[in-house]
Protein backbone atom coordinates (compact mmCIF):
# COMPACT_ATOMS: atom_id res chain seq x y z
CA UNK A 1 0.00 0.00 0.00
CA UNK A 2 1.10 3.61 -1.11
CA UNK A 3 1.04 6.30 0.35
CA UNK A 4 -0.83 8.14 -1.66
CA UNK A 5 -1.02 12.35 -2.01
CA UNK A 6 -3.40 14.48 -3.41
CA UNK A 7 -3.23 18.15 -3.35
CA UNK A 8 -6.31 19.92 -4.15
CA UNK A 9 -5.83 22.22 -6.79
CA UNK A 10 -7.84 24.33 -9.61
CA UNK A 11 -7.63 23.52 -12.95
CA UNK A 12 -4.49 24.02 -15.74
CA UNK A 13 -5.52 26.00 -18.85
CA UNK A 14 -5.74 22.98 -20.95
CA UNK A 15 -8.43 21.33 -18.66
CA UNK A 16 -10.80 24.24 -19.06
CA UNK A 17 -13.71 23.30 -21.94
CA UNK A 18 -15.24 26.24 -23.15
CA UNK A 19 -19.15 25.85 -22.09
CA UNK A 20 -18.86 24.14 -19.14
CA UNK A 21 -20.02 25.16 -15.91
CA UNK A 22 -18.87 24.44 -12.65
CA UNK A 23 -21.42 24.59 -9.74
CA UNK A 24 -19.51 25.47 -6.48
CA UNK A 25 -20.59 23.86 -3.21
CA UNK A 26 -20.81 24.00 -0.52
CA UNK A 27 -23.22 27.72 -0.63
CA UNK A 28 -21.78 30.85 2.33
CA UNK A 29 -24.55 31.84 4.42
CA UNK A 30 -24.01 35.73 4.81
CA UNK A 31 -24.36 37.12 8.63
CA UNK A 32 -24.90 40.36 9.78
CA UNK A 33 -21.31 40.15 11.35
CA UNK A 34 -19.92 39.52 7.69
CA UNK A 35 -21.24 42.78 6.19
CA UNK A 36 -20.31 44.98 9.33
CA UNK A 37 -16.76 43.25 9.22
CA UNK A 38 -16.44 43.78 5.30
CA UNK A 39 -18.26 46.86 5.43
CA UNK A 40 -15.59 48.85 8.13
CA UNK A 41 -12.17 47.35 6.68
CA UNK A 42 -12.80 48.36 3.44
CA UNK A 43 -13.61 51.99 4.79
CA UNK A 44 -17.09 52.05 3.35
CA UNK A 45 -18.81 54.21 5.43
CA UNK A 46 -22.07 53.87 3.60
CA UNK A 47 -24.96 53.94 5.93
CA UNK A 48 -27.35 51.56 4.19
CA UNK A 49 -24.46 48.90 4.99
CA UNK A 50 -23.95 50.12 8.76
CA UNK A 51 -26.98 52.12 10.33
CA UNK A 52 -29.72 50.10 10.92
CA UNK A 53 -32.10 53.16 12.08
CA UNK A 54 -31.76 55.08 8.91
CA UNK A 55 -31.83 51.62 6.43
CA UNK A 56 -35.30 50.94 8.30
CA UNK A 57 -36.82 54.24 6.11
CA UNK A 58 -35.21 52.81 2.58
CA UNK A 59 -37.26 51.68 0.18
CA UNK A 60 -35.42 47.58 1.22
CA UNK A 61 -36.59 48.29 5.18
CA UNK A 62 -32.92 47.06 6.61
CA UNK A 63 -29.68 46.97 5.68
CA UNK A 64 -27.57 45.51 2.75
CA UNK A 65 -24.84 43.70 2.31
CA UNK A 66 -21.73 45.40 0.92
CA UNK A 67 -22.49 44.67 -2.84
CA UNK A 68 -17.91 44.63 -3.20
CA UNK A 69 -18.04 41.85 -0.25
CA UNK A 70 -20.86 40.11 -2.67
CA UNK A 71 -18.63 40.46 -5.47
CA UNK A 72 -15.81 39.26 -3.56
CA UNK A 73 -17.81 36.02 -1.51
CA UNK A 74 -18.60 34.75 -5.87
CA UNK A 75 -15.13 34.75 -7.03
CA UNK A 76 -14.35 33.53 -3.78
CA UNK A 77 -16.36 30.27 -3.85
CA UNK A 78 -14.84 29.24 -7.29
CA UNK A 79 -11.49 29.54 -6.19
CA UNK A 80 -11.09 26.28 -4.92
CA UNK A 81 -12.62 24.20 -8.08
CA UNK A 82 -10.97 26.59 -10.69
CA UNK A 83 -7.99 28.68 -9.74
CA UNK A 84 -6.12 27.45 -6.45
CA UNK A 85 -2.83 26.92 -7.36
CA UNK A 86 -2.87 27.24 -11.12
CA UNK A 87 -3.97 30.97 -11.44
CA UNK A 88 -0.85 33.74 -12.62
CA UNK A 89 -2.90 36.47 -12.32
CA UNK A 90 -6.33 38.09 -12.33
CA UNK A 91 -6.80 40.75 -15.39
CA UNK A 92 -9.75 42.26 -14.85
CA UNK A 93 -13.47 42.26 -14.87
CA UNK A 94 -15.45 43.64 -17.87
CA UNK A 95 -18.73 43.72 -16.56
CA UNK A 96 -20.04 43.20 -13.37
CA UNK A 97 -23.65 43.90 -12.09
CA UNK A 98 -26.07 43.35 -9.05
CA UNK A 99 -29.69 42.71 -10.22
CA UNK A 100 -31.37 41.86 -6.61
CA UNK A 101 -29.88 43.14 -2.92
CA UNK A 102 -28.22 40.11 -0.47
CA UNK A 103 -29.67 40.63 2.90
CA UNK A 104 -27.91 39.50 6.10
CA UNK A 105 -29.36 35.79 6.05
CA UNK A 106 -29.30 35.09 2.60
CA UNK A 107 -27.20 31.78 1.93
CA UNK A 108 -25.22 32.54 -1.66
CA UNK A 109 -24.37 29.70 -4.06
CA UNK A 110 -22.30 30.82 -7.08
CA UNK A 111 -21.33 28.95 -10.59
CA UNK A 112 -19.12 29.52 -13.50
CA UNK A 113 -19.53 29.07 -17.26
CA UNK A 114 -16.05 28.95 -19.43
CA UNK A 115 -16.63 31.51 -22.19
CA UNK A 116 -13.46 31.50 -23.20
CA UNK A 117 -9.80 30.33 -23.57
CA UNK A 118 -6.55 31.05 -25.37
CA UNK A 119 -3.06 30.19 -25.42
CA UNK A 120 -1.28 33.51 -24.38
CA UNK A 121 0.98 35.36 -27.01
CA UNK A 122 3.77 36.39 -24.89
CA UNK A 123 3.83 33.87 -22.33
CA UNK A 124 4.16 30.32 -23.75
CA UNK A 125 3.57 28.44 -20.42
CA UNK A 126 0.14 30.51 -19.81
CA UNK A 127 -3.32 30.39 -20.99
CA UNK A 128 -5.88 33.47 -20.76
CA UNK A 129 -9.40 32.01 -19.64
CA UNK A 130 -12.41 34.19 -19.72
CA UNK A 131 -14.90 33.52 -16.68
CA UNK A 132 -18.92 34.42 -16.68
CA UNK A 133 -19.70 34.09 -12.65
CA UNK A 134 -23.21 34.05 -11.47
CA UNK A 135 -24.51 34.00 -7.78
CA UNK A 136 -27.83 33.33 -6.72
CA UNK A 137 -29.51 33.61 -3.44
CA UNK A 138 -31.16 30.73 -1.42
CA UNK A 139 -34.70 31.37 -3.53
CA UNK A 140 -32.77 31.11 -7.03
CA UNK A 141 -32.68 35.04 -7.33
CA UNK A 142 -29.70 35.95 -9.43
CA UNK A 143 -27.71 38.86 -6.92
CA UNK A 144 -24.40 39.15 -8.79
CA UNK A 145 -22.95 38.76 -12.06
CA UNK A 146 -19.68 39.16 -13.47
CA UNK A 147 -17.31 38.25 -16.39
CA UNK A 148 -13.24 38.59 -16.00
CA UNK A 149 -10.30 37.45 -17.76
CA UNK A 150 -7.49 35.39 -15.69
CA UNK A 151 -3.98 34.37 -16.77
CA UNK A 152 -3.69 30.80 -15.77
CA UNK A 153 -0.26 28.39 -15.90
CA UNK A 154 -0.62 25.68 -18.54
CA UNK A 155 -0.02 21.74 -17.53
CA UNK A 156 3.29 21.12 -16.40
CA UNK A 157 5.75 19.35 -18.69
CA UNK A 158 7.27 17.48 -16.39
Amino acid sequence: MTDKRIEQRGLYFEEFEEGAIYMHRPGRTVTEADNVFFTTLTMNTQSLHLDAAWSEETEFGERLVNSMSTLSTMVGLSVGQLTMGTIVANLGFSEVSFPAPVRAGDTLYAETRIVSKRLSSSRPTQGIVGFEHTMRNQNGVIVAKATRQTLMQCLPTS
